[in-house]
């Protein structure tokens, strides 16, 4: 049996309705992995980087979610330390024998701060690409065949609605924790 960690910010967290609306207990709930959620709400890849250890290497899991970004773009830090970040987590994971998996960061409803995590998320699909890590695409839930964005599942621009946890969990393919 696998198990995971689920590392991110509040939108691993579920914020505002808390963890029983996440994306992550959705894993929980359709496969028998052990799953952790170790979403903190306001915290940048940073932050994620500095708890891996006790949030991610104590559980031992199998797997990890990498899913962050969205706060060191309100917080203006520089790409290059975001992407470096990520890279270290994923990195850590890995020397580790866990297997990272990428979550591409939700919209963001503010342009300025859409087009910084735009280039973020470009970044993290094509590391994975690169290194052979398995992706899941959150940021697509969010938008219709149409390409427009389902405000519907924005509750204030960069945190999703209930339908927009939903959405969210639709698009995680669970074979990837096989």
């Amino acid at each position: 049996m696998s198990s995971i960690v689920c590392l991110g910010d509040s939108i691993t967290w579920g914020f505002p309705f808390g963890p029983r609306a996440s994306w992550v207990t959705y894993i929980a709930e359709n496969t028998d992995h052990e799953v952790f959620n170790e979403g903190i709400n306001g915290n940048t890849t940073s932050d994620m980087l500095r708890r891996f250890d006790r949030c991610v290497l104590a559980h031992r899991p199998t797997h990890v979610v990498i899913m962050g970004g969205a706060n060191d773009v309100v917080w203006r830090e520089s790409h290059d330390r975001i992407v470096w970040n990520i890279r270290e987590l994923a990195e850590k994971a890995m020397q580790n024998g866990i297997k990272p998996v990428m979550g591409l960061p939700t919209p963001f409803d503010e342009p300025e701060m859409e087009r910084r995590l735009a280039r973020v998320r470009e970044w993290i699909a094509a590391y994975a690409r690169d290194n052979y890590m398995a992706v899941i695409d959150f940021y697509s839930a969010f938008f219709e065949q149409s390409g427009f964005l389902r405000e519907e599942y924005l509750l204030d621009g960069a945190h999703p609605t209930i339908e927009g946890y939903q959405a969210m969990a639709r698009v995680i393919d669970l074979s990837i924790f096989d």
